[in-house]
């Protein structure tokens, strides 16, 4: 069955259901509009299509789902619920009680309908919940991945798929390069590498284009979604509202700069993401110091529709939160080598796997540890700005570790053996010194804190029991560690000069606060009250998360559910005013 070609759509006056945005909620929201008989239509702004789900490392984290139970896994709604409860203690609306029933019930739901429409999923078996060693926590994790797919499925639309350049030729998922990082110290890691050389050769000599991760969701989504005829329109910027009196019946803007209005049977779904690149949006509602510049958010997160859901009075929640990453960057604020494509597009390291292995941590201005430099990376970014608000010391705070960690793990996107040492040394990016004391004097940081500090690191590591902030205690934290070290695989001792320092900032790969929206998917006022035929879902939303994140694919989960359900409620709806 060949697909619709691109550009073959016309934009009609008038569907069942308008979707702004391509990202996680939309597709899925279209196929179940498909499924019950409606007619839907996504707009996207950008010229390819994805949102940042394409950008992503590709994976669902879903409570109680067939697809891990099939593996082996034992798990339950019970078992779920306390794991969700035990780790989201953010009590707002977004995550209300009945935001999170409606999750945890639906989301086995939505990954039982999307198999059955053609979604290939695989268990990331190993990828534990980020705190596993909660109530209800999963050692063996309950997140999905989509198997790697062969773009040449999207006939003419292979080069509308939004994909983050780095992955574009990686056909191995996210769960097998964790791993592969470490191929200077484990035969797993070798063996992984080796797969991913073989593969890269054989695709390349067959002239074929395999993505994995965030791009093989969305390949396959979309090509799901044309196989159903459902119209996809890029370049296709929505600006505003069609109203008729308070109800939503309607979107206007602009495709190629040709004016639209579209009207919308059933109401209007918004998927747009949110502000990561809208600095200006980030300077008033965000923690102090933030940039839109530190995101590796797709281009497209701009955040316009997000201010006209304020505008019509929706409330919001949570505008200072992120899906936080953190990343690092030279004395002058510019970019380190290895973090500028050879076009000049920035992609900013981000730092998770490696900072959970030997031999490093991570300190203040004054020389102190924080945080569990293995724990969840968006709790991670929330301790730097709680910190730095209380001592001013924490943005930026330093990467130390000594010559061994330096030469066997990777940094960001470079591999070990790879660096490009003398040119991060030449632009300060890295600092060097033969003793702790001289390192924290090139570096601003107090001598004789981090002196302090780094001894007793070292005697955490020696004993393998972090007494400070447990880091190497769960499965989460080993799963990034180096099983080669013991007695716990997080903990290497810094004490093999030379020394080195990198400068971190809280970095994201997206905002994570929004408009707030009930259990339904519709976005509510500050009194409670409905507006109506409008549905939010994704980045532009409160999460159901709160301000945690309990395992890999939280957002990306989350946003497919609720755009699942927001077609659902709006399949049961009539013409006129919805009802629960």
């Amino acid at each position: 069955m060949s697909l619709p070609a691109p550009g073959s759509f016309a934009l009609e006056a008038e569907y069942d259901i308008i979707i702004v945005g391509s990202g996680g909620a939309s597709m899925c929201a279209a196929l179940a509009a498909s499924q019950a008989g409606l007619t839907a239509a996504i707009l996207e702004k950008r010229d390819v299509i994805g949102g940042s789900t394409g950008f992503s490392g590709g994976l669902w984290w879903v409570p109680d789902n067939h697809v891990i139970k099939r593996e082996g896994v034992v798990d339950s709604y019970e078992r779920g619920r306390a794991y969700f409860n035990a780790v989201v203690d953010f009590k707002g609306a977004g995550s209300s009680e009945a935001r999170r029933e409606t999750f945890l019930r639906t989301g086995p739901e939505m990954v039982a309908f999307l198999e059955s429409q053609g979604m290939q999923f695989y268990h990331a078996d190993g990828w534990p919940d980020y705190y596993d060693d909660r109530p209800g926590g999963e050692p063996r994790g309950r997140s999905l991945m989509a198997k790697p797919f062969d773009l040449a499925a999207l006939e003419g639309w292979s080069d509308k798929l939004s994909l983050y350049e780095l992955s574009k030729n990686l056909p191995l998922g996210a769960d097998e390069l964790v791993p592969m990082f470490l191929f200077m110290r484990t035969w797993k890691g070798r063996r992984k590498l080796a797969k991913l050389v073989t593969k890269m050769t054989i695709n390349a000599a067959r002239g074929r284009r395999v993505v994995a991760s965030g791009g093989s969701i969305q390949g396959r989504m979309l090509e799901m979604t044309l196989k159903r005829n459902i119209p996809v329109f890029t370049e296709c910027r929505t600006e505003d509202f069609i109203l008729d009196g308070e109800r939503v019946v309607g979107v206007r803007g602009h495709r190629q700069d040709q004016p639209f209005d579209v009207r919308a049977r059933r109401g209007v779904l918004i998927n747009a993401g949110g502000f990561s690149r809208n600095d200006a949006m980030r300077q008033k509602y965000q923690r102090k110091p933030i940039s839109g510049g530190w995101t590796n958010a797709n281009p497209g997160d701009t955040g316009e529709m997000l201010q006209a859901m304020i505008s019509l009075g929706a409330a919001t929640e949570n505008l200072d939160l992120a899906w936080w990453v953190i990343t690092s960057l030279n004395p002058d604020m510019s970019w380190p080598k290895g973090s500028v494509a050879k076009d000049g597009k920035i992609y900013p390291f981000m730092h998770n796997a490696d900072i959970s292995c030997p031999n490093l941590m991570i300190v203040d201005g004054g020389g102190m540890r924080f945080f569990n430099e293995a724990a969840s990376y968006v709790e991670i970014g929330e301790t730097i700005y709680t910190h730095h608000a209380q001592t001013g010391k924490a943005i930026p705070c330093w990467a130390i570790f000594d010559s061994r960690h330096l030469k066997r793990y990777p940094w960001g996107t470079q591999l070990p053996g790879a660096k490009p040492v003398k040119d991060w040394l030449a632009s300060g990016f890295l600092t060097k010194a033969d003793t702790i004391a001289e390192l924290a004097k090139k570096c601003g940081i107090d001598p004789s804190g981090l002196e302090v500090t780094v001894e007793r690191f070292n005697g955490f590591a020696r004993t393998g029991i972090d007494q400070d902030f447990g880091k190497g205690n769960n499965a989460y934290d080993r799963y990034r560690g180096d099983p080669t070290i013991g007695p716990n695989p997080c903990l290497g001792e810094i004490a093999k000069p030379p020394f080195y320092a990198i400068a971190i900032f809280p970095a994201d790969v997206g905002t994570a606060g929004g408009v707030i929206t009930d259990e339904y998917a519709r976005v509510l006022r500050d009194d409670g009250s409905i507006i109506e035929g409008l549905y939010a879902a994704g980045n532009c939303t409160s999460s159901v998360m709160g301000r945690s994140y309990p395992g890999a694919g939280a957002s990306i989960a989350a946003s497919f559910t609720f755009g699942y359900v927001a077609a659902k409620h709006l399949a049961q709806q009539h013409n006129g005013p919805h009802a629960a």
